[in-house]
């Protein structure tokens, strides 16, 4: 039974982050929607490549920093390839958190299909 509880509340989190491909992210970004867009790649990456008005908040301090983030807002949350931030996605769920979207495929995928002069790393 409990390990029935377990599976049942990992795949509601599971529902509560939407997991977007690039364009629909970019929809989102240049909508009059309020979102916060996180970087949660560390500092060394970020400064070879970045998405114009993002927030570098590196999974190496996620733990102390994500009260810096308020719980009501709508966060867009990237990597490099999107498993970082799938994982910072599924942890601040847990934290409370209920309006999370995940850039799948990271800034990999946005600078391949979205920004095509990104620099690629």
């Amino acid at each position: 039974m409990k390990i029935l509880k377990l599976l049942l509340k990992a795949r509601e989190q599971r529902k509560m982050v939407q997991n977007l491909n690039p364009h629909e992210v970019k929809g989102i970004l240049d909508s009059e929607e309020k979102v916060r867009l996180i970087d949660v790649r560390e500092n060394w990456e970020h400064k070879i490549a970045r998405i114009e008005g993002c927030e570098l908040f590196p999974l190496s301090k996620i733990s102390s920093d994500y009260p810096k983030l308020g719980k009501e807002e709508k966060l867009v949350i990237y990597c490099h390839h999107g498993n970082r931030s799938l994982s910072v996605c599924h942890f601040l769920v847990k934290q409370g958190y209920t309006n999370i979207i995940n850039l799948r495929g990271g800034i990999a995928h946005w600078g391949l299909t979205v920004d095509l002069k990104m620099k690629q790393y």
